[in-house]
């Protein structure tokens, strides 16, 4: 995906790459050594995206959309809100109630009602109380075109979440479809997201 944005013109159609990785933990730009707990043999993978560490593995959704911002019209702040949308009505599509935290990119889900449909409320002292998360959020932006993505957790293990601070936070829950109840399975999920991102960041 970088070599396909470092050689891609105003004329190059954009494209959604939806993916499964093999056990990984990746590391962004800012990334912190000390957020790796144990790796536990899995390989630490560095990359140029944003963020901190944070574990792919099979049962996980992964999105890579290549997309010429300026050709869509919108800066990378809205982008990032789309990507977000789109996970949340993926989600939704599944009758789960998908959050955001401020300050904190990607899409959480309340761990004693996933299915409830109350807002979170205002300032709380812990912003992560109560809640598990479900997808991670990272990008790179380069010459107003994107890469990177978005992983959202449907069936997996998720024991290696335990071996970093996720996405920089120490304690952090980290959940998937399975574990909150839903039964469904990779293509499923694949095929949702895919055709929200698709709609969500087209012309």
């Amino acid at each position: 995906m970088r070599g396909f944005t470092e050689q891609r013109s105003e004329a190059t159609a954009d494209e959604i790459w939806l993916c499964e990785h093999d056990a990984c933990y990746t590391q962004g730009l800012a990334g912190q050594a000390a957020h790796v707990l144990d790796a536990g043999g899995i390989p630490v993978v560095q990359t140029n995206r944003g963020g901190q560490v944070t574990y792919h593995g099979p049962g996980q959704v992964v999105a890579y959309p290549l997309i010429d911002l300026r050709r869509l019209g919108i800066y990378v702040k809205e982008y990032v809100y789309r990507l977000e949308h789109c996970v949340i009505k993926t989600l939704e599509s599944f009758g789960v109630t998908g959050h955001r935290v401020a300050g904190a990119p990607g899409i959480y889900v309340r761990l004693d009602d996933p299915f409830g449909h109350a807002a979170l409320g205002g300032p709380r002292r812990d912003p992560f109380e109560g809640l598990g998360k479900i997808a991670a959020l990272g990008i790179k932006v380069t010459r107003h075109c994107t890469y990177h993505g978005v992983a959202l957790n449907v069936a997996m293990d998720l024991s290696p979440f335990e071996g970093i601070n996720p996405c920089g936070y120490a304690g952090l829950q980290t959940v998937d479809l399975a574990k909150i109840g839903v039964s469904t399975d990779w293509d499923a999920v694949a095929g949702r997201l895919g055709d929200k991102l698709a709609s969500h960041l087209s012309p």
